[in-house]
């Protein structure tokens, strides 16, 4: 029933399957030799099949009370009770394989063939029930390519106010399930502008100009081995809209892990640095020296330069498709090439040079401050001309450089 059968009706694949009774959960357990609780105060038992594959099975239920977060439920109702506490009608259809016919009593199947998202019943009702499902209805409607029904986006921008009582990972969860599932991300997020929900999740995005949101749509990579990446490129375009300590400020608010708020934050802050300067030159065909790349390498980092590249190419189709100047993408694909090489072939970072804090110290240089100092305009030195990084003229640049800061 639910997200299954819709699936199924829309010819997509769906591998998760819920499985609902009217037996009780204390039933279901006895019926099957191995099961889990896996949430039985809701009615959900853990069925592990031959092959040891879990199936939840849900008994018929309804709410009782909800505070727009959770939910107490009532077991020992009908089918149709149960789809009707469903969020949307699209997603209130049950398929019975004992006499292999549809239950589908608000007309779901019908608004599939007219490619509409309609709420259950009365609109604000199901929202007050679990405010996340404002978000689910937008996240639908830009999956499928489907309307939002008039009332339920009244209730949607009616909801946007109290969406504050979701967890921070309840809203991760549907804002990386929008850059995963829906191939125009932009086209969800324009609608979390419009209802007021960026507003209240993430104030600094609730005017975020259309480039970035239109930029996420070009970051469609296939497959999905690399998912990961596209959700990750996809959030830093959208979050290339705020400066280098508010990307990060809303990363940590929405309880990302340290790895993608340092890995985004990282995009974010490279493309913040480096992207009025690379869009610039790009558009008035100045020169691109190597010495201008390297030290654009430097800044990204070696092992994000293929990020970045991606994240680029995406900012710059954004803001094309809004109507505001961009490089072409064959000039941006020249210069990423050269890009790439040189951040692969050229000595970049303290770890590239050829001579390391002993050998400095060796020559003179105290350990401390300074040597750390000297050590950063020796990256400078070797980024102006990577034929500088052998021992001998590094060691006399140390010098000088020691030299010229005592003095």
């Amino acid at each position: 029933m639910g997200g299954a059968v819709r699936d199924a009706l829309l010819g997509i694949d769906h591998l998760d399957w819920d499985l609902a009774t009217s037996a009780r959960p204390e039933v279901v357990r006895k019926l099957f030799r191995r099961t889990i609780p896996v949430g039985i105060q809701f009615g959900t038992i853990g069925v592990l099949d031959a092959n040891g594959h879990m199936h939840e099975v849900t008994t018929f239920r309804r709410d009782v009370h909800t505070d727009g977060r959770h939910a107490q439920v009532e077991f020992g109702v009908s089918l149709n009770d149960d789809l009707a506490r469903r969020d949307f009608t699209i997603n209130a259809i049950a398929w019975d394989p004992i006499a292999e016919r549809l239950h589908d009593p608000f007309d779901g199947q019908g608004d599939l063939e007219r490619a509409l998202v309609r709420a259950v019943g009365d609109a604000d009702a199901r929202f007050e029930e679990d405010r996340l499902r404002a978000l689910r209805a937008i996240r639908f409607a830009a999956r499928f390519g489907f309307r939002i029904e008039p009332a339920t986006w009244q209730g949607i921008c009616r909801s946007a106010p109290h969406l504050g009582r979701l967890s921070a990972e309840r809203v991760k969860q549907e804002l990386e399930k929008t850059m995963e599932q829906v191939r125009r991300p932009s086209t969800a997020l324009a609608l979390w502008r419009e209802s007021g929900a960026f507003g209240t999740l993430i104030p600094a995005l609730a005017n975020v100009p259309d480039r970035y949101l239109l930029a996420t749509d070009a970051l469609a990579l296939p497959g999905p081995r690399t998912r990961p990446l596209r959700r990750s490129l996809r959030i830093a375009a959208l979050l290339c809209a705020l400066d280098g300590k508010a990307a990060p400020r809303v990363l940590r608010d929405l309880k990302f892990s340290n790895l993608d708020i340092s890995t985004v934050g990282a995009l974010v802050n490279a493309w913040r640095t480096l992207g009025p300067e690379i869009t610039d030159r790009l558009l008035t065909g100045a020169p691109m020296p190597d010495a201008a790349l390297r030290r654009w390498a430097a800044q990204i980092g070696r092992l994000r330069v293929s990020a970045f590249g991606r994240l680029a190419s995406a900012m710059f189709w954004g803001a094309d498709a809004a109507g505001e100047p961009a490089p072409s993408a064959s000039r941006w694909r020249r210069v990423y090439r050269r890009l790439v090489t040189i951040a692969f072939r050229d000595p970049l970072d303290i770890a590239d040079l050829a001579v390391d804090g002993d050998d400095l110290r060796r020559a003179g240089i105290p350990h401390g401050p300074m040597l750390g100092r000297v050590l950063q305009g020796l990256v400078a030195f070797v980024l102006d001309d990577p034929t500088r990084n052998v021992p001998d003229a590094l060691t006399s640049e140390a010098l000088r450089l020691a030299s010229a800061k005592e003095s």
